[in-house]
């Protein structure tokens, strides 16, 4: 156990000295968020078995699915670092699954398995005793089967058809989970299903509930995947294969042609772009025809605006992507490859993007207008952002050359990839709404309008990342370089907070519009249209004549929060700008006499 002691203390080692700044402020919001899930795992398991079996899987695929699309997952060891100290795989195995126990991940999966202590109590003393082991175990295949699951796709997209194969996987599991009320409606499943009990996420409450056979299961679960997982360390290490073809040399005559050239090139022979590109198509694929279950085409025709939005998502971090080679465009001063990033990627997307939106409309009959106005707003708009966000939200990358056993790890900060997916999600959208209401006001004048408001974005945010590039060029390449922020002089009021306010102004602001807007706005409106019993909407649970007193609640709540983050903002910043304006005052009254520093430049003699 020495070695798997000493790892797990090199993590906690590690963590204790990466969790500060921005980092700190992702991991506590991302603990409190898993935590408040724990919670409801906790609360189901005082009150329905089938919703805490189900919440189980749910963990499950969380446990599954989301290293894979957030980067490769945590690396904080990576088996690279004990290359040389000789270790069986076995061995180096079971020191990283211990190491894998420590994080904030494990502890909110280790609360929310819990409520298998619950389930156990409800039942007697012995079935509660059974739950401690049955906690340990589930947790270990909820990590194994993540670690298992990222290695199978890393040595997937070493090669082209295993990228595109993993990416075409992805996105359409991906596509299912978010619409699986298709399925549930389509199979005529207004319960939670028998076989739920039956994943391995339910075995620990099978065992709980007195099927001694599960227990066993999980044991030797973990042991399978432990040996699995050893033999996909050992393939970790092997070098990608490569291609044996001559290519056509790279012709252009401009230098724009260049950039296009080689960023075509790129997403030709990059895999983890390949991965990206088929994750984007098979989402918006399978999301749009789910419906199709039901007898339902309404969504078929925005299969090529969701494949754009999906794209430019996946793509917003490309200058990080690509790491330090920016010090070739940076060699030539007063150059940018901005357009020629911007028209790589629209060769590489647009007739993907036309096709699937000119097919599927078709297919159903319309609406042409909008959608083909959306089409060109959002082509224009996603080709205008994706480098203008990656010029100033920059997330150091790791170079192509030196991803590793683990080509899904592209950054290091795989918080600030998520959050800068999100972020492109919502602009990208947000540059479709001018079109999309004009084709829904004036039809087909809404498609020029798609067509003007596309290009002056793709314009506009060109611009804006070339002049970014052009004046902070130095600095993003030592980002990249040493991935960290340079320091700057110039301190915002939020920076000069003390660390209570600007915690308590991080969560009001965080988490301000959960109560403000599903659990008050959406839940009175549910409500008032007599939806009711839907989901996590607590209004919709309440008696009759409290309804609308707790989504008034809520909505009070929110607002409350919004203000308590106000006034930690505010009033710290000027009581903290006062000692410094007194503080000038009296140092101009300290030396009325002195010289003024313009007049000693100017060589001005003292007294004139």
């Amino acid at each position: 156990m020495a070695v798997e002691l000493t790892m797990a203390r090199m993590k906690i080692a590690l963590l204790r000295h990466a969790l500060h700044g921005r980092r700190a402020q992702t991991a506590g919001t991302g603990a409190t968020l898993g935590l408040l899930c724990a919670a409801a795992t906790l609360y189901l398991a005082f009150t329905d078995l089938d919703l805490l079996a189900a919440a189980y899987a749910v963990w499950l695929l969380g446990w599954v699915l989301g290293p894979i699309f957030m980067g490769g997952g945590d690396e904080t060891l990576r088996p690279e670092y004990f290359a040389l100290l000789g270790l069986p795989p076995r061995r180096l195995a079971g020191g990283l699954l211990v190491a894998a126990f420590v994080g904030l991940a494990p502890l909110a999966s280790l609360v929310a398995l819990g409520g298998l202590v619950v389930a156990g109590a409800r039942q007697g003393a012995a079935a509660a005793l059974v739950a401690v082991p049955a906690m340990v175990l589930q947790l270990a295949v909820f990590v194994l089967l993540s670690k298992v699951a990222v290695a199978l796709v890393g040595l997937a997209v070493r090669t082209r058809p295993g990228a595109v194969a993993s990416g075409l996987l992805n996105g359409a599991l991906l596509a299912g989970l978010a619409q699986i009320w298709v399925f549930l409606v389509a199979f005529e499943q207004t319960g939670v299903p028998a076989v739920v009990y039956y994943l391995p996420s339910g075995w620990g409450l099978l065992a709980v509930q007195g099927r001694w056979w599960a227990l066993a299961a999980l044991a030797a679960l973990v042991v399978l995947l432990l040996a699995v997982w050893a033999a996909l360390l050992g393939e970790r290490s092997g070098t990608t294969r490569r291609s044996g073809r001559a290519r056509r040399p790279m012709t252009a005559a401009t230098a724009n042609g260049a950039i296009v050239a080689k960023e075509l090139r790129t997403w030709s022979r990059d895999l983890v772009r390949n991965h990206q590109l088929t994750f984007a198509l098979a989402y918006a694929a399978c999301f749009t025809t789910s419906p199709l279950l039901l007898g339902w085409n309404g969504m078929l025709p925005y299969t090529g605006p969701i494949f754009i939005v999906m794209a430019a998502a996946m793509s917003a971090n490309v200058y990080g992507f690509d790491g330090t080679a920016l010090w070739l465009t940076l060699m030539m001063p007063g150059t940018s490859d901005v357009r020629g990033r911007q028209l790589a990627w629209l060769a590489a997307h647009a007739p993907v993007a036309i096709v699937l939106a000119v097919a599927c409309t078709a297919v159903t009959g319309g609406p042409w207008p909008l959608v083909l106005a959306l089409t060109a707003a959002l082509l224009g708009g996603a080709a205008g952002l994706v480098p203008w966000v990656s010029v100033h939200l920059l997330v150091p990358g790791t170079d192509p050359h030196r991803r590793a056993g683990n080509p899904l790890r592209t950054s290091e900060d795989d918080g600030g990839l998520t959050g800068l997916a999100y972020l492109m999600l919502v602009l990208v959208i947000l540059t479709g709404a001018p079109a999309a209401l004009a084709a829904l006001l004036w039809g087909w004048a809404g498609v020029a309008a798609g067509v003007v408001s596309g290009a002056a974005c793709w314009w506009w945010f060109g611009l804006l990342a070339e002049r970014r590039l052009r004046s902070r060029g130095p600095e993003l390449l030592d980002v990249m370089r040493t991935g960290r922020k340079p320091e700057t002089t110039v301190t915002s009021r939020f920076d000069r907070l003390s660390r209570r306010r600007k915690t308590v102004a991080w969560y009001c602001f965080g988490f301000g519009a959960i109560p403000l807007v599903p659990q008050g706005i959406v839940a009175a409106v549910f409500v008032a249209n007599d939806m009711l019993r839907h989901t996590w909407f607590l209004a919709t649970y309440m008696p009759e004549g409290l309804r609308y007193p707790v989504a008034g609640g809520f909505m009070l709540l929110g607002l409350a929060m919004y203000g308590a983050g106000l006034w930690a903002v505010r009033p710290a910043a000027t009581r903290q700008d006062a000692p410094d304006a007194a503080s000038d005052a009296a140092a101009r009254e300290s030396a009325p006499d002195a010289p003024s520093e313009a007049a000693a430049r100017q060589g001005a003699p003292d007294g004139s």
